[in-house]
């Protein structure tokens, strides 16, 4: 078929894949699976060894950090053999413990008492500050607090999971009386998740269920009412209803309703546990709406009223002074109008709705980007971006005092691990490098002390002193400095001899950041460098350098990844026949991009569910997210510049009779957010097209969506055998 828009006309000669109720269409992704695994056949030893390594390297058996919050202590536990999570808690009224007290109980009451993947005992915490410093004053732990107990189980993911194919838990909300658990389950990967609910002291599931519900979930402080957003028929969060507990999911009421197209629907309760917030979003926009959480019922008010251009969130803080209820403003505007482009933090009582009233909580610093604000009792806590790392800033509520907290290591990525309780001075963040293992950290805001909770234990002979980290720069055509973040075995000086992984992404001012992870070691222990090219279109160096990155200026992402891959080659890291890149969802969009431009400079690519098809899918509003993200690409349906600037990249109409690299591509059946028909019509364009000889392969995962196989021993064999192909790619499958 073809497709016309503005005078031109697009032959599409595979159209046809996008019909999945074709029986034909299911019978050939089907055969393009049974290809792939014919062609890499011959790596299955390879592939079953690479798969061993990553089990050996992880602690099958495990507990996550021990979270505290309104007299309980909450966990996840993690059974060898089992590929889900189960959640659990133990009491602690008047928090007499520390977490790493819960933890090493935790760990104890585990089948093999904690024993890590390779046979060795867990590393201790770095620090543990002396139990008087944390424990409430006149509670010392006693020997029965510390008796290893498992604590109770509130939710097995395994149970629910049961034979299905797919899993995933979305919502997982507990009331704040802490007696009622809200969960949503997804078992297709469709995204659209079937709301239950749990009495977590008999252990009983509830009556109450909702189907058809997305992310994003509040409770009221009454217990009776529950806040949920639904999806409508294009996957765009667009309701935010209130379901009574105890009454039938037909008698649930809309609350709030988002008619433009554009904006996305959130909801959530503030940690101080005082309001109801609903966040509407476009990629430019936003507007905030909130009501008091001790009301089941009430009318919604609105922070700061809508207007084109101005994007902003809030937190609920208490404030010295007369009027204590403030919202802590993260914003890109001033009072005056003035445009922050790294965005500022102000204060703004409850209650006032004229920008002009907004007063700053520090001052703005345009040389550092804002990204989020976290209130507490006490303090303020933001996350910021500076010369390309994220960092806290904690700020004292009382007297503005502030300080940024210090890190062990000059390139590192910080994860928010969530610290639920409002009355605390200790904050928990995540921590790791390209080099060092995943921590759990807690934080102690007055004291400046920091102690490491947990860190990832990672087996198998691994040992940090064996690789070292680097940030080194690439230039773009246009002069732009572009970061590149890389690991390499400790003893490789640049020779062009060694193998290497470029990763890339670029779009949606998302940060690609140098962390940790245990599969990579298969490459790593093999010769491999690792490198991540931080192009335009990411959030890396603030919100320039996002724009720079999309719409009319999207090529220079493609052509920032190009300058990294030269770079790497010409100063002796890697060199093109030895050099895979890889990508997923819009970083599948830059693989098959660069694979068009720069087929000669890359002896492999992996593109997982990439967004190629861009013209056809951003011009029909009729597929899942298409309206709203016209912001970020381009409208090519109504405006004619778009359509001939998205038509000159758009890597399915670019596909030329050069010779490609070898591709290994992935999608999902039940993909929401790329249709599987995408990678699909792009491999049979690829292969009716190159005039080379090596191999294009397709997978597709028949049952699942965007996020590829659920379950952890599932994801470990998928990324196996991605790492064959890699290997064999380069010539070392042997």
């Amino acid at each position: 078929m073809a497709h016309s828009a503005h005078g031109d006309s697009r032959q599409d000669d595979w159209q046809w894949l996008a019909s999945r109720e074709d029986g034909a269409v299911i019978e050939y992704l089907e055969a393009e699976n049974a290809y792939i695994d014919a062609l890499l056949a011959p790596t299955a030893n390879l592939q079953e060894k690479l798969f061993e390594q990553i089990r050996t390297r992880v602690a099958e058996t495990d507990v996550s950090a021990p979270v505290f919050h309104h007299g309980w202590w909450y966990w996840s536990r993690i059974v060898a053999g089992q590929q889900y999570p189960v959640h659990c808690r133990r009491p602690d009224p008047s928090r007499a413990l520390l977490a790493a007290e819960v933890l090493a109980a935790a760990r104890a009451a585990l089948p093999g008492a904690g024993v890590a993947g390779d046979g060795t005992p867990p590393p201790e915490p770095d620090s543990v500050r002396a139990p008087s410093q944390d424990r409430a004053a006149g509670a010392p732990a006693t020997e029965k607090a510390l008796r290893p107990e498992p604590g109770r189980v509130i939710l097995d993911e395994n149970e629910l999971a049961r034979d299905s194919e797919y899993f995933a838990l979305g919502v997982f909300d507990v009331r704040p009386d802490q007696e009622v658990l809200a969960y949503a389950v997804d078992l297709d990967g469709s995204e659209r998740y079937t709301l239950r609910f749990k009495d977590l002291e008999s252990g009983d599931a509830l009556v109450d269920v909702v189907e058809d519900v997305y992310y994003g979930s509040a409770w009221s402080t009454s217990g009776k009412s529950f806040y949920y957003v639904r999806p409508d028929k294009s996957m765009r969060p667009w309701q935010v209803w209130r379901h009574t507990l105890g009454t039938p999911a037909a008698r649930d009421h809309i609350v709030f309703e988002e008619d433009d197209e554009r904006f996305f629907l959130s909801v959530g309760l503030t940690r101080s546990k005082c309001y109801v917030v609903i966040s509407s979003q476009s990629k430019m926009s936003s507007e905030v709406h909130y009501l008091r959480a001790d009301k089941d019922r009430g009318h919604l008010q609105v922070v700061l009223p809508r207007r084109e251009g101005v994007e902003y969130d809030v937190e609920h803080a208490l404030l010295p002074g007369p009027s204590k209820d403030h919202w802590l403003v993260r914003a890109n505007c001033g009072p005056a109008g003035e445009k922050l482009d790294n965005f500022a933090v102000f204060e703004l009582p409850v209650g006032e709705s004229d920008a002009r009233s907004l007063r700053p909580l520090v001052p703005y610093r345009p040389e550092i980007k804002v990204e989020s604000v976290d209130a507490f009792a006490r303090h303020a806590v933001l996350t910021e971006r500076a010369e390309g790392l994220e960092q806290l800033r904690v700020v004292r509520l009382s007297d503005r005092a502030e300080h940024v907290v210090g890190q062990p290591e000059p390139a590192y990525t910080l994860s928010g691990e969530g610290t639920p309780e409002w009355d605390t001075e200790i904050i928990r963040f995540g921590y790791s490098s390209l080099v060092s293992p995943s921590s759990s950290v807690d934080y102690d805001m007055e004291r400046h002390e920091r102690s490491v909770v947990k860190q990832a234990t990672v087996g198998g002979g691994f040992k940090t002193s064996g690789y070292r980290s680097e940030r080194i720069w690439a230039e773009a055509p246009d002069g732009a400095r572009v970061p590149i973040s890389l690991v390499c075995p400790r003893d490789y000086e640049p020779d062009g001899s060694a193998p290497c992984l470029l990763y890339g992404y670029g779009s949606y001012e998302i940060a690609i950041d140098p962390s940790f992870r245990h599969s990579r070691l298969n490459l790593l222990e093999r010769g491999f460098v690792y490198a991540i090219a931080h192009v335009r279109g990411g959030g890396e160096m603030g919100r320039a350098w996002y724009e720079q990155g999309r719409l009319g200026s999207k090529r220079n992402t493609f052509e920032d990844f190009i300058a990294c891959a030269e770079h790497l080659v010409s100063q002796g890291w890697t060199s093109p026949d030895r050099l895979v890149a890889r990508g997923g969802s819009a970083g599948g969009l830059l693989m098959g991009a660069v694979a068009n431009m720069r087929p000669d400079l890359f002896g492999g690519i992996v593109a997982e569910v990439p967004f190629v098809d861009v013209v056809t899918t951003i011009s029909d509003e009729s597929l899942p997210l298409t309206v709203t993200e016209w912001e970020e690409w381009g409208n090519p349906r109504d405006d004619a510049d778009a359509y001939w600037y998205i038509k000159s990249y758009s890597p399915y109409d670019n596909v030329h009779g050069g010779d490609y690299p070898a591709m290994y591509v992935t999608a999902g059946l039940n993909d929401p957010r790329v249709g599987f028909w995408e990678p699909a019509k792009w491999v049979a364009k690829l292969r009716a097209t190159t005039s080379g000889t090596k191999p294009i392969l397709l997978r597709t995962e028949m049952g699942a969506g965007h996020q590829g196989p659920s379950g952890r021993y599932d994801a470990w064999r998928d990324e196996a055998r991605v790492h064959a192909f890699v290997l064999a790619t380069v010539g070392l499958a042997g």
